[in-house]
């Protein structure tokens, strides 16, 4: 342990040596900055080296199956459910988000009672903690709904969590859309509605998909909610109104038994891969994207 952590603060050290490397007559704000930001690395590198390290100690491939026991305390159905969680949220919230975004930015040039309104909900909805959703969840989808503890009870809880998220990253890039793009498409012929979908949305998918990519590692790491909602069950879900565990809601479970934590170390450890891989895919899309338009 003591050996990870001088390792992870050697790490920050060379990160930031390497960082005011060059810096000559540099300014003081330039080599200020420089040496932050070799800092915020390398506490990057310092976490991940500390998960990976410590969860590869206790790693063990039964861990990936499908079938949970006492034995193996595996982690795989915790994996699809994570992967089934994120999709249907992201499937649900996103369509929502998007065009509450497109009606702020493109039909309401005056700040009137009804965009106020929108407004203070998003903004408020963005403050709340997590833990009250996952209370309202469980009342509201799980009681007065009889969902129960299942996937669908989780799904719809944390897509209204991720809502401000994606409205605020849809209305920052459709803001940063010139507006001569939208005039030259009205001075063709166009009409709005494919102006939008067709000239101004295109553009503004790079930002978009970084607003989803923040829900989806904003829905990965969650555990208050889903635990009032989607439950802590070992299994497989089998349906949507079954309920299971995600993959930091397992982490949580072992670390709290007290007598698991080297499994939990591992759960993390993989938890961070996919997050990174998520991640990584999204933003190759995103510049995929990007280049095709």
């Amino acid at each position: 342990m003591t050996k990870i952590i001088v390792l992870g603060l050697l790490a920050i050290f060379i990160i930031s040596i390497l960082g005011l490397h060059f810096v000559g007559k540099m300014s003081f704000y330039k080599i200020t900055t420089r040496l932050f930001s070799a800092m915020t690395l390398g506490v990057l590198v310092f976490i991940v080296l500390f998960v990976v390290v410590k969860g590869a100690m206790s790693f063990k491939p039964s861990m990936l199956s499908l079938k949970y026991s006492t034995e193996n305390l595996s982690m795989g159905p915790a994996i699809v459910t994570t992967l089934l969680t994120v999709v249907l949220s992201i499937l649900l919230a996103s369509p929502i988000g998007i065009f509450t975004a497109i009606f702020l930015v493109e039909y309401t040039r005056v700040e009137n009672k009804l965009v106020r309104a929108i407004r203070l909900a998003t903004e408020t909805l963005a403050g709340i903690p997590s833990i009250v959703y996952g209370l309202f969840g469980m009342l509201f989808f799980g009681l007065k709904l009889k969902m129960g503890f299942s996937v669908i009870s989780g799904v719809l809880t944390v897509s209204i969590m991720i809502l401000p998220i994606i409205i605020r990253a849809t209305e920052e890039a459709l803001k940063s859309v010139h507006p001569s793009v939208r005039q030259g498409s009205l001075a063709l012929g166009a009409g709005k509605l494919r102006t939008i979908f067709k000239v101004v949305l295109p553009i503004a998918i790079p930002g978009i998909l970084s607003g989803i990519i923040l829900s989806v590692g904003r829905v990965v790491g969650e555990t208050a909610a889903l635990m009032y909602t989607l439950g802590t069950a070992t299994s497989l879900p089998t349906s949507l109104k079954s309920s299971s565990r995600t993959l930091a809601l397992h982490m949580y479970v072992l670390s709290s038994e007290g007598k698991h934590v080297g499994e939990a170390y591992a759960s993390g450890m993989v938890l961070l891969i996919l997050v990174l891989i998520i991640n990584w895919s999204s933003t190759k899309l995103a510049n995929k994207l990007s280049e095709v338009e």
